[in-house]
């Protein structure tokens, strides 16, 4: 399994805000400066950022992102979950129904992975 960039820079965007002032935004520009990243493909992650609730947008001058209350409830599953969706990681091919045994091993293993994330 390998998650998308994408999630890579939503999660280390993540940290950076949490170590950021907290009522003091930042720009796009500058979290993607840290990252070595185009401002304009970070600013998609954080659009879906905010639509899952996780930071805000403040628009004006000196806008930019923060962390939304309650950030500490935040897990690196729901960050994942934001950008890359929930879907299940295993979708077998074939109409076995819920004995598959193939199946079983891996939900398994995916519900053991999300319970560490």
């Amino acid at each position: 399994m390998k998650y998308s960039k994408a999630t890579d820079y939503a999660l280390h965007t993540m940290l950076f805000l949490t170590a950021a002032t907290p009522q003091k935004p930042i720009g796009v520009q500058q979290l993607a400066e840290r990252q070595s990243v185009s401002p304009t493909y970070l600013s998609k992650i954080l659009t879906k950022l905010v639509k899952a609730g996780m930071i805000e947008s403040i628009t004006g001058v000196n806008g930019g992102y923060r962390l939304k209350r309650n950030w500490e409830d935040i897990s690196f599953l729901d960050i994942i979950h934001a950008i890359e969706g929930s879907a299940s990681l295993f979708d077998c091919s074939f109409d076995h129904g819920p004995g598959c045994p193939i199946q079983k091993v891996v939900l398994s293993a995916e519900e053991k992975m999300e319970e560490l994330l």
